[in-house]
């Protein structure tokens, strides 16, 4: 009785092994949908408070894109680094476009002083402008065009 178990374990591990060995070899040759391989860095033209290279709205109510790095910012249940430029209170000092009056309304369609909880995560909505190459051809057209 002890034998049948001991070949099932034993075969078991070499399965687990081959899978392993397989799964290893297979992963160098991974390609991104870019074509590169997964390890090769894309190269990124981040874009930095300059007005003339702001990518337009390509349609009607398009959460506006992020024109600098939020790379090294918090975000999270404690703190929204956006706030310290972007709040209504803080954005005229600041220079920074004030938040929507949308994003101080709850879900029960009251204003606050302060940003409603589900607009704290502004990555939710807003992501980084950057001049990135298209993962896949992109036949999209802006409304109006």
């Amino acid at each position: 009785m002890k034998q049948p178990a001991l070949l099932s374990v034993l075969a078991a591990t070499a399965f687990a092994f081959a899978a392993g060995a397989a799964l290893a070899q297979s992963a160098g040759s991974v390609q991104s949908l870019r074509g590169a391989d997964v390890t090769d860095a894309v190269p990124v033209e981040p874009v930095f408070h300059q007005e003339e290279q702001r990518f337009e709205r390509a349609y009607r109510q398009q959460p506006p894109l992020i024109p600098h790095t939020i790379e090294k910012y918090q975000i999270d249940v404690k703190a929204n680094e956006c706030l310290a430029c972007h709040e209504w209170s803080n954005s005229a000092g600041r220079g920074a476009p004030t938040l929507s009056m949308t994003h101080y309304v709850d879900r029960d369609g009251l204003q606050s002083e302060t940003v409603s909880a589900r607009r704290w995560f502004c990555n939710q909505c807003h992501v980084p402008q950057v001049n990135a190459p298209e993962l896949v051809e992109n036949t999209f057209k802006p409304f109006g065009q």
